[in-house]
C-alpha cells in the first residue's frame, strides 16, 4: 500500500468526482501526490485561489499493484514526453469534447502553472511540441499526480 495525499482548502473524507474541475492536466478528476509537502503547496495555492478555508492535506491508501491489474484502465508517463504534452493539451483543451479518455488512472508529471500560456504559444506555432515539453516541466523539479478519474478507481482509495 501507498500513501497518496490531496491538498485542498477542506478535509476531504469521501472523494468525489462531482466538486472536480475541468480542463486540468489529465481532465476531470481527483488528484494525489505521493509527496505531502506538494499536497500541502495545492493546498496552500488553493486557499490562496479561493480566499475560503484552510489548508489542508487528506490521507489515502492505495493498493500501488492496481496500477499493473487488468481490473483498472491505467495510464502511466514516466517522465516527461511529447506523448505527455500531447495528453495534457488535449485535457485542456477547451474546444475538444470531454472527456477525452477513458481512463481510471492517470499517473505522471505535474505540468508548470504557467501551462495555458504556454499551450497557446504551441497552438500559434509560436513554439514546437518538444520545446512546450521543456517549457511544461514544473519550475520545482518533477513531481508526479496520480489522476483517479472513474467511481471505480476512487472506489480504491481508502481514507486514513
Amino acid at each position: 500500500m501507498i500513501k497518496l495525499y490531496h491538498g485542498s482548502n477542506v478535509m476531504i473524507e469521501v472523494p468525489d468526482l462531482v466538486h472536480s474541475k475541468p480542463f486540468k492536466d489529465f481532465g476531470r478528476g481527483f488528484y494525489l501526490s505521493d509527496a505531502r509537502e506538494q499536497a500541502l503547496d495545492m493546498a496552500i495555492q488553493k486557499v490562496n485561489q479561493t480566499k475560503e478555508g484552510v489548508a489542508c492535506v487528506s490521507e489515502f491508501l492505495f493498493d500501488e499493484t492496481l496500477m499493473h491489474s487488468s481490473s483498472l484502465n491505467v495510464l502511466c508517463y514516466p517522465d516527461y514526453s511529447e506523448e505527455w504534452a500531447t495528453f495534457v493539451l488535449a485535457n485542456r483543451n477547451r474546444n475538444a469534447e470531454h472527456p477525452v479518455h477513458d481512463y481510471d488512472i492517470v499517473y505522471g508529471p505535474i505540468a508548470d502553472d504557467g501551462v495555458t500560456y504556454q499551450l497557446r504559444r504551441y497552438e500559434g506555432g509560436v513554439i514546437s511540441l518538444s520545446r512546450l515539453v521543456e517549457e511544461l516541466k514544473y519550475a520545482k523539479g518533477i513531481t508526479f499526480q496520480y489522476f483517479f478519474g472513474t467511481e471505480l478507481a476512487l472506489r480504491h482509495l481508502l481514507k486514513i
